[in-house]
């Protein structure tokens, strides 16, 4: 079995994993880059494999940084099967044509730039229509059942607690009579997600492929956060700011929703229930199309609920309903939002901030020291929400420089990651330890921190793969059993991708020094005590370097 890593190296987005096995090449996920624009010009990249030679898909769960470039591998050409759970198509049937609408409306943007310096138009990674198309060559499986590809291939879907049918999937490989087991978490939940059952614990692996996105740091504990997010809400509408919270549509959504409708039941005093008639009084927007289509696939797949809340339900309180709870679908509603003149708790997609209708709450309530922006996600670095979270004095969004004087706040107990604590704790519980661990989907300074607590404590082998490396699993070899066969077509993909990247490295560069020359020449160059003389050559300087960068963007 041979595992070439093609994604989700060193960075948290883009999961893609090819695999070789008994005669038969597949891949796991097919996820798009997220934030920074280096990791995000990898979506529109050629696949470095062939797409006419792979035989089949694993899927491990619908966020699009795992399947959102499923309809470009489809538009490649791509025909066979892409196999995930029940929940994950039916996500996927609505999550995939919102990211080729938004693919959409981005290049036609890009276009309309492109068009004024005379450029011809570029297509879009893919249209919402061609994602419609692709869900046909998804096949649905159910949790817990041993699926034989061929007589050589197995595998299993197994509950990852992570979000609605997300999967760890486990891979057997019979080569020459020597079998081959490989585990892929795909993303591992917490513990104590609201809705979700706890992640499967599996029993036995030759080799663990395991996301480290929250390796190097603790979440907090559940009751900790219902109290914070109480407390948070209460002092913003005691203010009566808004309360702003960037969330993904699908998985977190529906966790902050039965949250603000279970947070009554965990304590009785005078001061909390006080706090908690506030909220009830409050009206709660999910403003999100995607966000509302998703809370009613979480309603048509109720069995994988987690026990406590199929008992909710079947009493009549259900989690996903309230008082108070209301749905905006239009654009129009949402723009009303802006303008209401009342406190309220805007549930808005996306996460991070990088696309949505959150970008327009965002400009109406960052300045107002009044109001709250509350992320309860992971932010990837290079994104807007990581740039808030990070302290960001002012942001820029839709072109305008705006103050951050709201209050920010980060719950981080909300992330659907398992933290380092429940990660090692899957690790302990397999009663057959892997020969060696790959850490992936995680930023290398949690990575690292993962592994030395990993290899201290399980003295397992653990590596960080680097991007195109490609590894040999042999379960016949008396140690870890894993030879590095070094990089696929790695001249290419360097001359593919680190070009783009000097090129993007140069261009923040520049934007650095402009800005730090616009200071100089501002406090110190157009001062009075400055010569006239001095100043007609600056302007000079000044305009030769403005005739080299409209050279540039016309070439």
């Amino acid at each position: 079995m041979k595992i070439t890593f093609l994604g989700a190296t060193k960075t948290v987005t883009g999961s893609n994993f090819l695999v070789e096995a008994a005669g038969k090449k597949f891949i796991v996920d097919c996820g798009m880059y997220q934030g920074k624009a280096e990791d995000e010009w990898e979506n529109s990249a050629p696949f470095v494999f062939d797409v006419n030679e792979i035989d089949f898909m694993l899927l491990t769960h619908a966020h699009i940084d795992h399947s959102g470039r499923i309809p470009k591998l489809y538009n490649d050409g791509f025909r066979n099967k892409v196999y995930a759970t029940k929940a994950t198509c039916d996500l996927c049937s609505i999550m995939l044509p919102d990211s080729g609408h938004i693919q959409e409306m981005e290049i036609e943007w890009k276009n309309r730039k492109r068009l004024r310096k005379g450029l011809p138009a570029i297509p879009p990674l893919y249209t919402a229509e061609e994602a419609a198309r692709s869900l046909e060559i998804f096949e649905p499986v159910k949790y817990d059942e041993i699926i034989d590809i061929n007589e050589n291939i197995h595998v299993r879907f197994n509950d990852a607690g992570h979000m609605l049918g997300s999967s760890i999937i486990e891979v057997w490989a019979n080569e020459d009579g020597k079998m081959t087991k490989a585990v892929f978490t795909g993303d591992l939940g917490n513990n104590d997600i609201p809705l979700l059952s706890s992640p499967t614990m599996i029993e036995d692996a030759d080799y663990l492929i395991m996301e480290s996105t929250y390796g190097g740091r603790l979440h907090m504990r559940n009751d900790d956060k219902a109290e914070l997010f109480l407390d948070i809400v209460y002092e913003t509408l005691e203010k009566g700011g808004t309360v702003v919270i960037p969330s993904f549509a699908v998985g977190r959504t529906q966790e902050i929703l039965y949250e603000i409708n279970d947070v009554k039941d965990r304590k009785h005093d005078e001061e909390f229930n006080k706090k908690y008639e506030k909220i009830m009084k409050t009206k709660v927007y999910v403003d999100s199309p995607l966000a509302i289509s998703a809370t009613e696939i979480f309603k048509e797949n109720q069995d994988l609920f987690d026990e406590e809340t199929q008992e909710l339900i079947n009493s009549g309180d259900n989690p996903l309903e309230f008082g108070g709870l209301e749905f905006t679908r239009t654009a129009e509603e949402s723009k009303e939002l802006n303008m209401k003149n009342e406190s309220s708790i805007i549930i808005s997609a996306s996460g991070m901030c990088e696309v949505g209708r959150i970008k327009h709450h965002l400009k109406h309530n960052i300045w107002n020291p009044n109001s709250t922006i509350l992320f309860v996600g992971y932010q990837a670095p290079g994104t807007l929400g990581r740039k808030i979270v990070d302290g960001a004095k002012t942001v820029k969004i839709f072109g305008d420089e705006i103050s951050v004087n709201a209050r920010i706040e980060y719950i981080e107990g909300y992330s659907g990651h398992a933290d380092q604590e429940w990660l090692l704790n899957f690790i302990y519980s397999f009663l057959k330890k892997p020969k060696t661990i790959f850490l992936v989907h995680g930023e290398p300074e949690g990575q690292i921190a993962l592994k030395q607590k990993i290899q201290g404590n399980m003295q397992i082998p653990v590596i960080i793969p680097e991007y195109g490396e490609q590894y040999e699993l042999d379960s016949t070899r008396a140690e870890e059993g894993v030879s590095r066969l070094g990089r696929i077509k790695e001249a290419r993909v360097r001359e593919q991708k680190y070009i783009r990247l000097e090129v993007l490295g140069r261009m923040q560069t520049l934007k650095e020094e402009i800005e730090d020359m616009s200071t100089i020449i501002q406090e110190e160059m157009l001062s009075e005590d400055v010569k006239d003389e001095k100043i007609v050559n600056l302007n000079e300087k000044i305009k030769e370097l403005e005739q080299q960068i409209v050279k540039i963007i016309e070439e």
